[in-house]
């Protein structure tokens, strides 16, 4: 839930970007009436929602659907913005239409600048710390595909002190052992350079026996690194934290017991993902297995409780170590913080085109619903389900539980990183109006 609006939130800047947004909201309905007319306005809005609406129900069938209706449906999705287009040119209303988009894009911009948290709420609070006498690091050569040799990462962290271990084959089932064994022989911090998989099991091993953990963005995708604002394109920057680091304190996820540092997936997509095929031919697999999965013909049915709400027969469920950035359809791009002590709970619900149209307006009713809570557990039809944890693959025992841990891991980061890029925030034309100055702002209690 977006925060109250607070005396202090109505800067004089603030006043004005809202101004700006109310002002550009304006230009965009009174430039089509002024250069086309009333009837070709409503026409323009008929036509473009009508193109929207046909796209996405399109794209629907396309995913639910199989050949021929598939192959029909994804021609349709391709021709409703075509057959938009070609009608505003030769209607002569293109101008027009450009100009109103590239003001309701401006609009927008100055909507999200004024709604924009400050600085402060937005930075985790750091601990100044002194550097490691043994930091014990571990590795994967092959993760990111193979940025521990090309960024020479086990070199330089010997360098600055560290005891570096390499995965293989004879110790990658090992990973938690040879974390705790380091512990014990007097470890002082403990990192790893590899993906979000690996990094949450020896999180876990940091946050059971308290000492500091250090991620090296060596994966893939390096999710959880983005989101402790490390440098994802040098993962060499990651070692600075060994000479020159500041501590933060992070939630830590908990599935069924196991430790998560990003997100758990159920339904569609971690089904999908099980599936053997997959690895081999991941867009054949997909379009084969959608149908059944979205029609709820295969897969468990699944009963997600989050807090006092239950969601019943979500196709997809994303449980998340504290929330998403909620300024994108489902509220899935990065998480500005993660010592909230909340989980994010993202549920996707999509039987048919009516409720596939309905994402687009954010339906929250049946749809899509976004919750935080400290506890979310999914329930199945079936003794056991498929969920991607961090990336990876399990099979867990229903019901699941998943829980936070509040400021269970402390992570030792560069003091200088280049930070996290705050998600933009959803325009709310209520609290615009706020801020604006054409409607109450609360005060706060004296």
């Amino acid at each position: 839930m977006p925060e109250a609006l607070t005396v202090e939130d109505a800067t004089p800047g603030r006043r004005w970007w809202a101004r700006a947004a109310f002002a550009f909201a304006l230009l965009t309905v009174v430039v089509p009436l002024l250069f086309a007319g009333l009837l070709s306005t409503m026409g323009i809005l008929l036509i473009g929602v009508g193109g929207v609406v046909v796209c996405v129900a399109a794209l629907y069938w396309f995913l639910a659907g199989r050949a021929p209706l598939r192959w029909a449906a994804l021609a349709v999705a391709v021709l409703a913005p075509l057959t938009v287009f070609v009608f505003f040119v030769r209607a002569h209303l293109l101008a027009v239409v450009i100009a109103s988009l590239i003001l309701a894009i401006l609009a927008t911009v100055c909507g999200r600048a004024a709604l924009r948290r400050r600085k402060s709420a937005e930075v985790m609070l750091e601990i100044p710390t002194t550097p490691p006498s043994r930091p014990f690091l571990i590795m994967n050569p092959r993760s990111g595909g193979g940025k521990v040799a090309r960024f020479d990462l086990q070199h330089k962290a010997e360098k600055l002190g560290a005891e570096v271990v390499l995965l293989d084959e004879t110790n990658f089932a090992d990973i938690d052992e040879l974390a705790r064994r380091a512990v014990l022989d007097g470890a002082d911090l403990l990192g790893v350079a590899g993906g979000d998989g690996t990094q949450a099991r020896v999180a876990a091993i940091a946050a059971e026996t308290r000492v500091p953990f250090m991620v090296i963005s060596a994966g893939t995708r390096n999710h959880f690194a983005m989101d402790l604002g490390l440098d994802r394109d040098d993962p060499a920057r990651c070692l600075d934290a060994l000479r020159d680091g500041v501590d933060i304190r992070i939630d830590l996820g908990r599935i069924n017991g196991r430790a998560f540092v990003n997100n758990a997936s159920f339904g569609v997509y971690a089904e999908v993902v099980r599936s053997p095929a997959y690895r081999d031919d991941k867009t054949r697999t997909v379009l084969k297995m959608l149908p059944d999965l979205l029609a709820g013909q295969s897969g468990p049915n699944l009963v997600a409780q989050i807090g006092d709400i239950t969601v019943r027969s979500p196709q997809a469920v994303l449980v998340s170590n504290n929330r998403y950035g909620g300024s994108d359809l489902a509220g899935m791009n990065r998480r500005d913080r993660l010592d909230r002590g909340l989980l994010g709970v993202v549920t996707v619900s999509v039987t048919g085109t009516g409720q596939a149209v309905s994402l687009l307006r954010r339906t929250h009713a049946r749809g899509l619903t976004q919750h935080e809570t400290p506890e979310a557990i999914i329930d199945a039809d079936a003794p056991e389900i498929s969920v991607g944890v961090d990336g990876e693959s399990l099979l867990l025992t229903t019901p699941v539980r998943c829980t936070i841990e509040p400021g269970a891991l402390r992570v030792r980061v560069p003091r200088e990183r280049p930070g996290t890029r705050p998600s933009p925030p959803p325009v709310d034309w209520v609290r615009l109006r706020a801020l604006a100055g054409f409607g109450p702002v609360r005060r706060p209690p004296s």
